[in-house]
C-alpha cells in the first residue's frame, strides 16, 4: 500500500463527510486506504460512515483517547509506506495527496511533509513553525511577530511553488514516512491534545530526518471544529502541552521559565480585558471569555 490516510474524528459528522468526499473525488494515483478513528462521538458520525462510506476502515473507541492515542491506533493498523494524518475539518484538492507522496518519493531524506493550509476564504493559514523556545513563545504571546517574524515563520512571503525545509509541521495534513517512524516511535500519548506533532517533528529532526512544507499540496482547514466543543478545557490543554514539551525536551528550568512567561502575559491580558470591558461594553461577552480563560490559566499554572 502506498498511502494510508488517517482521520481522527469527534462529533463533526458533516465536516468528516465533506472531507471524505474530497478524498474520494481527488484520490492519489497509487494504492491507498482510509482509516477513521471515532473518539466516542455522540452525534451521527458512525451512522454516516457506515451508510455512506463503507470503504473506510472504521476504528471505534468507547472513550475519547485524544489525538495522539487515536492516531497511534490507526498507524499501528495501517499498511501504507506513507501515513497521512488528516483532520476531519479539511478539504483536499486535486493533486493534494499525490503531491506529498511524490515529494517523499523524490526526497528520501525527508521524514515528513506537510501541506499549505488555506482558510475557507482562501487566505493563507500558517502550518509550519520554528521549534518553540521561551523567547519565541514570549515574543508570540506579546504579538510581536506583527513587527518582526521571530516566534513564527513569515509564511506570507514564501513562494507557493517551492518547498521549504522547516522545523515543525502542524498535524492537520501531515504525511509521515513509515521508515522514519520506525526510528522515532509514534506520537507521544502523554499529550492528550496539542503539541504532539511538534514533539514528533522534534524527534524526527533529532534522528536526522528533514521536514518540508510543500505548498503545491493544498487543503482548506476550517480549524478548531472539535476543540471548540470544550473550549476552556482545550485552552488549558494547549498551554499544558507546551509546558510538557519544554519539560521533556529542554528540562525543568526551561519549563519553569516558560510558565513565568505564561503568567506574565496572562496577567497582562486579564488587565487589558478588564479595561476593554469597561471601555467597550458592547463586547462584554468577548472580554468575559478572555477573563475566564486567563484566570483559569493562572490558577492552573502551578500544577502544570
Amino acid at each position: 500500500m502506498d498511502l494510508s490516510i488517517i482521520i481522527v474524528s469527534w462529533n463533526v459528522a458533516d465536516l468528516l463527510a465533506n472531507c471524505l468526499n474530497s478524498i474520494l473525488t481527488h484520490p492519489p494515483s497509487g494504492s491507498y486506504e482510509i482509516l477513521v478513528v471515532d473518539n466516542a462521538s455522540s452525534d451521527d458520525s458512525v451512522r454516516v460512515l457506515r451508510e455512506k462510506f463503507p470503504q473506510v476502515r472504521l476504528i471505534l473507541n468507547d472513550q475519547n483517547v485524544g489525538f495522539a492515542g487515536a492516531n497511534n491506533q490507526a498507524m499501528q493498523a495501517a499498511t501504507g509506506r506513507y501515513l497521512l494524518l488528516l483532520n476531519p475539518d479539511t478539504i483536499v484538492f486535486e493533486g493534494t495527496l499525490q503531491c506529498l507522496v511524490d515529494f517523499l518519493d523524490q526526497h528520501p531524506q525527508a521524514g515528513a511533509a506537510g501541506s499549505l493550509y488555506e482558510n475557507p476564504d482562501g487566505s493563507l493559514q500558517p502550518s509550519a513553525f520554528p521549534f518553540p523556545t521561551v523567547s519565541r513563545e514570549l515574543w508570540r504571546l506579546l504579538h510581536l511577530d506583527r513587527l518582526h517574524a521571530y516566534g513564527t515563520y513569515n509564511v506570507q512571503r514564501w513562494s507557493r511553488e517551492i518547498p521549504r525545509e522547516v522545523d515543525s509541521l502542524q498535524g492537520a495534513s501531515l504525511m509521515l514516512r513509515r521508515a522514519a517512524l520506525d526510528e522515532t516511535g509514534l506520537l507521544d500519548t502523554g499529550y492528550f491534545m496539542y503539541t504532539e506533532e511538534i514533539d514528533l517533528c522534534y524527534r524526527l529532526r533529532q534522528k536526522g530526518w528533514s521536514l518540508y512544507w510543500v505548498p503545491r499540496s493544498r487543503i482548506i482547514h476550517f480549524g478548531g471544529q472539535s476543540t471548540r466543543q470544550a473550549a476552556l478545557k482545550m485552552f488549558l490543554c494547549l498551554y499544558g502541552s507546551k509546558v510538557q514539551f519544554f519539560r521533556k525536551h529542554y528540562g525543568e528550568a526551561s519549563a519553569r521559565a516558560y510558565k513565568r512567561a505564561l503568567k506574565f502575559t496572562a496577567l497582562l491580558r486579564v488587565a487589558l480585558a478588564n479595561l476593554g470591558a469597561a471601555l467597550r461594553p458592547g463586547r462584554s461577552e468577548h472580554y468575559r471569555q478572555l477573563l475566564t480563560n486567563y484566570r483559569a490559566l493562572i490558577a492552573e499554572l502551578p500544577a502544570m
